[in-house]
């Protein structure tokens, strides 16, 4: 494996991202009062805005639209701040984020069974992968990790899994704004190098015309966009903040030394089974589970 932190990061994505599809999370939301799915793709039912800040931000403990906005850094705050408000008049951090394992949990059990092939062998592996990790700068991966652990296999599996995933996530905003970009900047780099057209994926971020054009003026002055193209320079500081993100993800690496081959080789059919079930969009480069 060339870039083996991020082959695991390819692998577990649609097994724990499959949470924010979930028609058993909608269904929990639902009944908490949020709207529920506003509309599908690919057959998978998309997530509620409140809903999803709220109940991904909920690990965090009560805390602001503010706070959300600045963690999960990819959204705009004027969007996100408004949502978490809306959210938190409807229920708790704690109501929410019990409705979000259990409607995960559920999905999966599900889509894989009550006792997924391999099962028995991934829970170890992925706790020894999460072990070493430290939760300084890592807010996302160290709310889940204030959590515990929920105490069945499938719901053990998709927590650890999902720590991997914050952990990740955590470190990648780490190192694009330690490149100095900013949230929108490091959007519209990314759709070119996922070889997506510019300001297709990044609409879910919910940034506006006027803020994606003063955006891509800003890579056009710096050299790293033309034409709505990366330039060569543009390609190689994006993929340089991919490398700082695999770089501060060694120590997952390290953890599980030749068996993370043996934890991806379990993980990629349950995560196809998942994007085959409707249980994460199938199409994209996030449903990919190679790591490229």
């Amino acid at each position: 494996m060339a870039n083996p932190a991020r082959v695991l990061a390819g692998a577990l994505e649609p097994l724990v991202g499959q949470t924010y599809f979930a028609q058993e999370c909608h269904d929990a939301y639902e009944k908490l009062g949020f709207n529920g799915s506003p509309g599908s793709r690919d057959g998978v039912p998309n997530p509620d805005g409140p809903a999803y800040f709220t109940s991904r931000g909920s690990v965090l403990g009560q805390v602001s639209g503010d706070v959300i906005a600045a963690t999960f850094a990819v959204f705009n705050p004027e969007v996100v701040v408004p949502a978490v408000a809306y959210g938190w008049s409807l229920t708790d951090a704690g109501t929410i984020c019990r409705a979000r394992t259990e409607g995960a949990t559920r999905q999966l059990v599900r889509v894989l069974g009550e006792h997924p092939d391999r099962i028995d062998e991934a829970r170890p592996l992925l706790q020894r992968a999460v072990e070493p990790l430290r939760p300084e700068g890592k807010p996302l991966f160290a709310g889940l990790r204030s959590l515990g652990l929920p105490g069945d296999p499938v719901g053990d599996v998709w927590r650890l899994a999902d720590m991997l995933r914050e952990y990740r996530g955590d470190v990648h905003i780490a190192a694009w704004t330690g490149a100095g970009f900013d949230a929108v900047e490091i959007g519209l780099l990314t759709e070119l190098y996922w070889g997506l057209p510019m300001r297709t994926y990044i609409r879910s971020r919910a940034w506006s015309p006027e803020q994606l054009d003063a955006a891509e003026q800003r890579l056009v002055s710096r050299g790293l966009v033309t034409d709505g193209a990366l330039t060569e320079q543009g390609r190689a500081e994006r993929e340089a903040v991919e490398t700082a993100t695999d770089r501060q993800c060694r120590p997952i690496v390290d953890a599980l030394g030749d068996a993370l081959e043996t934890l991806v080789e379990i993980l990629r059919p349950w995560s196809r089974q998942v994007c085959e079930a409707g249980g994460y969009p199938s199409s994209g480069p996030m449903a990919r589970t190679d790591g490229r």
